[in-house]
């Protein structure tokens, strides 16, 4: 039995109270439905600034009546100390998901970003720290590697960051550090490799690239590549970023105060990808005949992605349950139903 198996049977046992930031968005509401069916009690704040209604709808529909009855809600804003204070009030863990993703958005508007992924993050540093919880938990992100050549990523060797999006994601590497130096706060940041899975938003200009070429192939539009489809990534099911936030939240003291890869562990270069979209799609029903149209490759991009997660296997007990394509094989339905 996996460390991740026996926490699952040891959670409903001694139920806690989490809670996630950013509940509405992708991460968070999947995390949410994952707590909820193990009779945790869930503190849930969100702006809905890319966040969804409908995502908690959805979590509302896949749980009991008395699950959802554990299920609080704040709509706040991390960028608002009080927000972030009232939220962290009795809780044990803290996963806090709640950020401005994209580096293209980053670069279009990098006040914006800053504020969200920079204040907001103090803020809830601040604000679980003053609430003595048991562990604080973030997402940290791959793009902290930079312009760093070596493949696969391994944590302790980054490079110069490529885009405003990953200067604020290493900023809090770096506040968390200084945290556990300063105030014995220790925090875990957990750097995601292009997770993905249901309830990915698949609509808006900075829409990841899994959910947005599915969303083009169902309605029969063009799929288009940046650059020359060589490009590769570390795809991540959002099931295997579930697991590592739950091993984090409730780790050993030695484990703490570490950053770790959440990945798989290999890499997939688009055009691999688009042919691998395009055959479970046409499995589940849904033929899309057309090629690819490449462009220009995009500013602020790394060329190759993959990590090492020998680290969180380690220290955490991580074990990816879930390849690229067993995670397109478990999502491309939720997909298809929703864009249908």
């Amino acid at each position: 039995m996996t460390k991740y198996e026996q926490l699952l049977q040891k959670l409903p046992e001694s139920p806690k109270t989490w809670l996630i930031t950013g509940v509405a968005g992708f991460i968070g509401s999947n995390l949410l439905e994952t707590l909820l069916k193990l009779d945790q009690t869930v503190v849930g704040l969100d702006n809905f600034a890319t966040g969804h209604q409908r995502n908690l709808d959805e979590v509302e529909g896949l749980v009991s009546e008395q699950q959802w009855a554990r299920f609080g809600f704040i709509e706040g804003d991390i960028r608002n100390l009080d927000d972030c204070r009232g939220a962290c009030e009795g809780v044990d863990y803290v996963l806090h998901q709640a950020a401005l993703g994209s580096v293209p958005r980053s670069l279009n508007d990098p006040i914006t970003t800053n504020g969200a992924n920079i204040d907001g993050f103090l803020n809830m540093l601040v604000a679980a720290r003053d609430a003595s919880v048991k562990s604080f938990t973030y997402a940290a992100s791959s793009s902290t590697y930079g312009d760093h050549p070596g493949l696969p990523k391994v944590e302790d060797v980054i490079g110069k960051p490529l885009s405003p999006y990953a200067v604020t994601k290493y900023v809090n590497e770096l506040y968390a550090d200084v945290f556990a130096r300063s105030y014995g706060f220790n925090t875990v940041g957990l750097r995601y490799f292009n997770v993905f899975g249901k309830r990915q938003d698949p609509d808006g200009a900075y829409a990841a690239v899994i959910p947005k070429w599915t969303a083009s192939m169902i309605k029969g539009e063009d799929v288009f590549i940046n650059g020359d489809g060589e490009t590769s990534r570390d795809f991540c099911f959002i099931e295997n970023a579930v697991q590592a936030n739950l091993l984090a939240a409730t780790a050993d003291e030695e484990a703490r105060n570490q950053v770790y890869n959440v990945a798989v562990g290999d890499r997939t270069t688009l055009n691999d990808l688009f042919e691998a979209i395009s055959e479970h799609l046409n499995r589940n029903g849904v033929s899309y005949s057309k090629q690819p149209v490449y462009r220009d490759f995009r500013p602020g991009d790394v060329r190759h992605s993959q990590a090492d997660v020998s680290k969180a296997r380690e220290l955490l007990g991580y074990e990816p349950q879930f390849n690229i394509s067993q995670g397109i094989e478990k999502a491309m339905p939720w997909y298809i139903d929703f864009l249908s």
